[in-house]
């Protein structure tokens, strides 16, 4: 079972996500997000993360210019697209910058399932989060579960990972209603918007690896 921390920002809690197990480590790049990072605070934490555990920056509608100089001073292993981008969109990001690219796509009810096989053609992975609501500012990190069941058995042609509400009180039973092998994290471990928790991190992944 694959877990990813998302939204870290203090090396304190990029310790407590490697020492619990996580195998992604994700940094938000949206200027909205109680989660921000500038890209000097993320240099600074890419230098906690080993060798074998996948930096992941998260972006939402970053435009060529934010992306060349993102990627020329972060250290990073792969980038995830949460805003509108289209798969036209996503495969011009793959061959600009050479980086594995994951594509989150929000689902609320049986006629979003459409769009996750359309960025399965494009995308190195696919998050498959809960579609924020129509009032947020945040396209993810809201803490909200989607149906489950929507999605119980379904697979597609690249990785996937289930991302939306997940804690350390529900992780397992939304893994064993989908069958996910991959699982993403940010709200769900943290005491106040924006600050992880490292007992929770920890109670998470065990959770997620069912021990």
């Amino acid at each position: 079972m694959n877990v990813k921390i998302c939204g870290l920002k203090t090396a304190e809690h990029v310790t407590a996500a490697i020492d619990a197990g996580a195998r992604y480590v994700g940094f938000v790049f949206f200027e909205k997000s109680p989660r921000n990072l500038s890209f000097e605070q993320a240099v600074a934490l890419a230098q906690h993360v080993p060798a074998g555990v996948c930096k992941v920056a998260l972006v939402v509608n970053a435009d060529d210019a934010f992306l060349d100089q993102l990627v020329a001073v972060v250290p990073l292993d792969m980038l995830q697209l949460h805003g509108d981008e289209t798969p036209a969109r996503v495969s011009e990001i793959k061959t600009r910058y050479g980086l594995p690219v994951m594509k989150a796509v929000g689902v609320a009810d049986s006629d979003d399932l459409a769009q996750i096989d359309v960025y399965a053609r494009v995308a190195d992975q696919l998050l498959i989060d809960a579609k924020p609501p129509k009032n947020t500012a945040l396209p993810g990190g809201n803490g909200l579960a989607f149906d489950w069941r929507l999605i119980a058995g379904r697979r597609w042609a690249v990785p996937w990972m289930l991302a939306g509400g997940l804690n350390p009180q529900n992780v397992a039973e939304a893994i064993r209603l989908t069958g996910a092998s991959q699982v993403d994290v940010s709200s769900g471990v943290e005491s106040a918007p924006g600050v992880k928790d490292a007992q929770k991190i920890a109670a998470f992944v065990k959770a997620a690896q069912g021990d």
